[in-house]
């Protein structure tokens, strides 16, 4: 990048950065030193939901009722920007009993659910190596040093993975959980106890696709960092893409930005499969829907609660006009109205971007692809490119539209999860990198 560019980059940036933020309520002191890194928006209690190549969870969880039991959790994941700090965010948000954790930990991923020896760092809560999170609530770690990204700006720490290791104390009860991470994360025996600050694999023979309890992880941010947080659907969870591949829309959109900023801009991903924008009207522990709580009623956990929010792309309507769904189009438009306008006084100065729905003509999935569900489709895109309601709108349509047959082009169907036919609903991978390479950078940050 020459150096004009990299000037103008730089000006755009900190323009940006000095509209007003919020983050959750209690830490507005810390709103501009944390940056959130990576989000895994809890959906529900275990096992409802629509995760993606799960394992058999039998033998980790034989009773979803007990959930977790005396074992040893470790969460694989991805932050889209390094810091030397790092805090956890705790979710109990659909368990009914108090959750107790102990002996958390996090260091970077070998390979497996083995550690790269001597980065695994003890997490506290106010100082404890304890931590008790009620029912329905959360709880934020103790800032946690990383010696390992002591810089952050270093290219091979780009694409790293953390490992996140809780120890649940007794049962937990019903595990919040985001079921769809499309990452292979791992667990102990039930009744095997505090592994949290073993380096090796040994003690964790099963594997899961899903997060438990984790919900976000902020990293300290010595400059300033807009966060973009995507937000939608299964179709921004990345179902059909690449089981850890990192290849969903809004991963590919992260390393375009990468490429441009370096370490000063993060992506996070704050889709459920199966969500909807205004279904389904009540949710709970005792009444759990597999799409998630609806888009207008987890924007402050999923959005708002997070940590230097600048820009949100909004996908979301397919599931409400399903037949999971039946939503009419005057109320998903009256529901994103709704949602835009929570968003802009949650988060002064925010851009919150529009996003077109892709086909779903012709889907193999019963609930999809009805000439009526097209035809809302096509109506409230049409309301997404032409109401004014949003800053800016991406045309994911346009991107991934065949013209002959009004589905999806016919290179982006075959699902890339597990090799099989797809669904025409889903983009496979090659719809997904269409998507993420097709949205302008400009739109997304602001020019």
């Amino acid at each position: 990048m020459r150096w004009r560019d990299a000037a103008v980059a730089a000006l755009c940036l900190g323009l940006l950065w000095a509209a007003p933020t919020r983050a959750q309520e209690g830490r507005a002191q810390d709103a501009q030193r944390w940056a959130t890194a990576w989000a895994g928006s809890a959906q529900g209690p275990y096992p409802v939901g629509n995760p993606s190549a799960q394992p058999d969870q039998g033998f980790a969880f034989p009773d979803p009722a007990e959930g977790a039991r005396d074992q040893t959790l470790r969460l694989v994941l991805r932050p889209d920007v390094w810091g030397r700090e790092a805090r956890l965010r705790i979710s109990n948000a659909f368990g009914t009993r108090p959750l107790t954790l102990d002996g958390v930990h996090a260091g970077l991923q070998l390979g497996g659910a083995a550690l790269v020896p001597g980065t695994n760092r003890p997490v506290l809560f106010s100082g404890k190596d304890r931590v008790t999170v009620p029912p329905g609530g959360e709880a934020w770690s103790d800032p946690v040093a990383l010696p390992f990204a002591a810089d952050p700006d270093a290219a091979l720490l780009a694409g790293r993975k953390l490992a996140v290791s809780l120890h649940v104390v007794g049962s937990s009860g019903p595990m919040t959980w985001h079921a769809k991470a499309l990452q292979t994360s791992y667990a102990t025996a039930p009744g095997a106890g505090a592994h949290g600050a073993d380096e090796d694999e040994a003690a964790f023979p099963f594997s899961t696709a899903s997060w438990f309890f984790l919900d976000a992880v902020d990293m300290a941010a010595a400059t300033p960092t807009p966060v973009v947080v995507a937000f939608g659907d299964s179709i921004t969870d990345g179902t059909a893409s690449t089981m850890n591949g990192d290849d969903r829309w809004p991963d590919v959109l992260s390393r375009r930005l990468h490429a441009r900023f370096g370490n000063r801009v993060a992506v996070v991903n704050a889709g459920i499969g199966g969500n909807q924008v205004v279904g389904p009207a009540e949710y709970g522990p005792q009444k759990p829907f597999p799409g998630g709580p609806s888009a207008l009623s987890r924007l402050d956990r999923d959005v708002i609660g997070l940590s230097g929010v600048a820009s949100v792309i909004w996908l979301e309507g397919t599931n409400d006009f399903s037949r999971n769904g039946e939503a009419s189009l005057q109320a998903v438009q009256d529901g994103m109205r709704a949602g835009v306008a929570r968003l802009r006084a949650g988060i002064p100065g925010v851009r919150v971007i529009g996003a077109t729905l892709t086909s779903a003509k012709g889907s193999s999935s019963p609930a999809h692809g009805h000439p009526e569900q097209d035809e809302k489709r096509r109506g409230l895109n049409a309301f997404i490119r032409d109401s004014g309601l949003f800053d800016a709108v991406v045309d994911f349509d346009a991107a991934t539209l065949d013209p002959a047959t009004g589905g999806l082009r016919p290179e982006m169907v075959p699902e890339s999860t597990t090799g099989g036919k797809g669904d025409r609903l889903h983009p496979n991978r090659a719809g997904y990198l269409a998507m993420g390479s097709g949205i302008d950078l400009g739109v997304v940050l602001g020019r």
